[in-house]
């Protein structure tokens, strides 16, 4: 809409027509306080807390309502309007409990920032206070009643923004209060959204109520390590006896390709970090054959020297593969771990029989979109795409910030949503049609999308679905793990006939896009480079095995027959994989994991490894797009990935700055602040236009960014921009720039996992609040079946 102009205070505003005066003044550093506000939410005009005063209006009017038209004139602030400011607080406080010593939201809580803004020191009530018990409703939600100000917040969000509708009022007046839809407990996602939004204390958090204060903490914001979404997560830190832990998991700052957003997992699924069977200390089996503990450098030498014989008695039945050690890598490992972790293995072992495990055929995707640039789709387009079109997978369980923006363009942006699945979903109440497919119809589906009525049943309904589809002038095509190989081909070869459309492929795990990026397959180098044809990998891997390698199947297979002679095993569980048993005994096996797993039990050294949490670097979502991780916690005794695959490499002897380029950056050095005087913090507060430069020092051969140095040289896809990148935000890789080639697809390796809203792997299984929220919901569906 066309800007107009308008005064506020005094002051000269320019806003799009319509737009409402409360967002218009916080725009531009005008603060007007409200409770039942909340962007993106429909208007309750509830707390009467905006109230402002309008030229030639008679009455205060409400800002969260007003939207804004030329030559219009407003106060903000006025004796007038902190009077009724300050009454409106002496009514809310009429009730409600003096407790700020001891609510979690002290310190945060918004009512508590207007009492002391406003000067409601004193009531005119006399009667005494209504008291309530508290209610827990869910082992993630718990509620305090006369705490709540009824602003219907967490109502909304829940309703409008999860498409739940879990909670309601109940009562009218002086009596109404916020009710859970099971009547004394919540049927619901278990998202926490609503006690984010609660400005009060009202709603807490059952894993951080009565724990800690603001002010205690540190907050620090990184990626979650869960799904393939990549939300941004603002972790609440305080010091502990071993380390540092994590309190409180949340988002409010609303920074991040999330905004406010966070499901069950981002929220509550950090407790695995100080969980009690974390891996603490080396374990190296004795002669009994029990795993005993050790110290680093134990471990450390006895694994180098170990992979050194092997490598140096070399052989195998593969022998220009270097096949004498197998490598497993992991979808939870940063970027620059997992492209330090192949390269360490064809560069040091001499070894291509690398690969992890794969959930989604990222590399058929690449090879589909190769030559053809912006044809990828980055979460944020899911915000404003006009038409989507979602085939197979369910987001709302598998994806829920794709969820969540879908939801959030429908009610903004009435975008056209079409689905096509094998089974129906809750985004089809947002859809504008919907198609059932045959479990194994999604091959065909594409062929009847390109025309051909035989390939799937031409009902007069599917025929209408592919009609709308090709009126469509621009389109985002979402599709699932059901796809691979040859499907994405055609899938691929079908959109790009059409402008204007673009491609995201769904996978599963924080950073499953990533491993695949960085070269985790035995037959493509990072950036989805062939092995057989390097390019500049040649000239910078030293001994690079010419010969593709064993992918994760026949690594488990080969080893049974004595080649491999030893497995790597970095942050996996594959002793149950596949059809496929790992057993004990068969080769020398080393594992780097966080939790003592069943592959960890068969190995003959364990090395216990820093999560995600614990670590700095960057990785990739399933959209492509790269974000940096910081590190938040700390545990005694655990190393980074990083670190341990460095160390190893400098136990066996091998030019450790030709693995990692530290030290010089591409022979530029950086100003240190050495030459500006004695203004000692001057490097500090310039450090992100330095790195985003490349100007920042590599000092250390444990920088895990000095490797990002060398993945932006050689992966055409990673030419990432800095400046967005460290200073928070995410910023995109492009598979278009990947290098045409004909890539050899391997037989069937895609293993999705399709976890759920409780579920995350390994990690959710040591997740104490995950698995118990799990099993709640578990027993609301068995009483739900029975009472049917």
């Amino acid at each position: 809409m066309a800007d107009v102009t308008f005064t506020v205070d005094g002051k000269k505003l320019t806003a799009p027509a319509g737009t409402l005066l409360i967002d218009a003044c916080r725009k531009a550093g005008i603060e007007i306080p409200a409770f039942c506000y909340y962007p993106g939410l429909s208007l309750q005009a509830a707390c009467r807390m905006c109230v402002v005063r309008q030229e030639k209006v008679p009455k205060l009017q409400t800002a969260c309502t007003t939207a804004v038209a030329e030559g219009q004139s407003f106060t903000t602030e006025s004796p007038e309007i902190i009077q009724a400011r300050k009454a409106t607080i002496e009514l809310l406080l009429g009730n409600h409990p003096l407790d700020c010593p001891v609510c979690d939201a002290g310190g945060e809580c918004e009512l508590q920032d207007m009492t002391f803004k406003y000067g409601a020191g004193e009531s005119l009530y006399v009667e005494a206070k209504q008291h309530r018990e508290e209610q827990q409703w869910s082992p993630a939600v718990y509620f305090d009643r006369p705490r709540c100000i009824l602003c219907y917040r967490c109502v909304r969000i829940c309703g409008e923004g999860m498409d739940v509708w879990a909670l309601g009022i109940q009562n009218r007046g002086a009596t109404s209060t916020i009710a859970p839809n099971g009547g004394d407990h919540l049927d619901c996602e278990q998202c926490g959204m609503c006690i984010d939004a609660c400005p009060v204390g009202a709603l807490t958090s059952g894993t951080y109520r009565y724990k800690t204060r603001p002010w205690e903490m540190n907050h620090v914001s990184t990626v979650c390590t869960h799904c393939g979404d990549g939300c941004k997560v603002t972790l609440g830190v305080r010091q502990a006896n071993d380390g540092a832990e994590i309190i409180r998991a949340d988002n409010r700052d609303k920074s991040g390709i999330n905004g406010d957003f966070l499901c069950a997992k981002g929220r509550f699924g950090f407790d695995f970090v100080d969980s009690k069977e974390r891996l603490t200390k080396p374990l190296i089996r004795n002669a009994q054959g029990k795993l005993e503990p050790a110290t680093w450098e134990q471990a450390i030498r006895v694994v180098a020297n170990k992979f050194k014989e092997i490598v140096e008695q070399g052989g195998g039945p593969a022998e220009g593969a270097g096949s004498s050690i197998g490598v497993i890598g992991s979808n939870t490992l940063t970027n620059e771990e997992n492209y330090l972790l192949q390269k360490f293995a064809r560069t040091v072992l001499k070894s291509n029989s690398i690969d992890h495990v794969r959930s989604t055929d990222y590399a058929g995707f690449a090879k589909a979109l190769a030559g053809h640039a912006n044809r990828a789709a980055s979460l944020r387009d899911t915000e404003t795409a006009k038409a989507i079109l979602l085939i197979g997978g369910n987001p709302t369980e598998e994806h829920p910030l794709l969820a969540w923006n879908i939801r959030t363009n429908f009610r903004h942006n009435q975008v056209r949503l079409y689905i096509a699945t094998d089974s129906p979903i809750k985004l089809e109440r947002q859809a504008r049609q919907s198609l059932l497919l045959p479990v194994e119809g999604y091959e065909a589906f594409t062929e009847f999308l390109g025309g051909n009525d035989s390939a799937l049943e031409a009902t007069a309904e599917a025929k209408s679905f592919r009609e709308a589809i090709e009126a469509e002038e621009s389109l985002l095509v979402i599709f699932g793990e059901e796809y691979r190989g040859a499907a994405i081909e055609s899938l691929v070869k079908w959109g790009l006939a059409k402008e204007n459309l673009k491609f995201a492929y769904l996978g599963d795990y924080a950073n499953s896009r990533g491993a695949a990026d960085m070269g985790l397959m035995p037959d493509l180098l990072p950036g989805y480079v062939p092995v057989v044809s390097p390019g500049a990998f040649a000239d910078e891997y030293q001994n690079l095995p010419p010969a593709p390698g064993s992918d994760l199947p026949g690594m488990l297979d080969e080893i049974d027959r004595g080649f491999p002679r030893s497995l790597y095993i970095v942050g996996a569980d594959v002793a149950e994989i596949a059809g496929q048993t790992l057993v004990r005994g068969k080769g020398f096996i080393v594992v780097q994991d966080i939790f003592l797993s069943k592959t960890a039990e068969l190995a003959d050294v364990v090395l216990p490894s820093a999560s995600l949490y614990e670590k700095t670097g960057t990785v990739t979502n399933t959209f492509g797009d790269v974000q940096l991780t910081k590190k938040a916690a700390d545990k005694a005794g655990v190393k980074p990935d990083f670190e341990i695959i460095v160390r190893i490499a400098g136990a066996m002897g091998a030019d450790v700055k030709k693995l990692v380029p530290f030290g010089k950056t591409n022979g530029v050095s950086a100003d240190m602040g050495q030459s500006r005087g004695a203004q000692s913090g001057e490097a500090d507060r310039h450090a992100v236009w330095l790195r985003a430069h490349g100007l920042e020092p590599r000092l250390s051969p444990f920088d895990p960014l000095a490797v990002l140095d060398e993945i932006e040289r050689l992966v055409p896809s990673y030419q990432l921009d800095r400046l967005n990148l460290f200073g928070g935000n995410d910023t995109k890789s492009e598979p278009g720039f990947v290098p045409i080639s004909d890539l050899v697809s391997a037989r069937d390796l895609i293993l999705p996992a399709h976890e759920n809203l409780f579920t995350s792997g390994t990690l959710g299984a040591h997740t104490a609040a995950l698995t118990e929220l799990n099993q709640y919901q578990n027993s609301l569906e068995v009483a739900e079946t029975a009472a049917d």
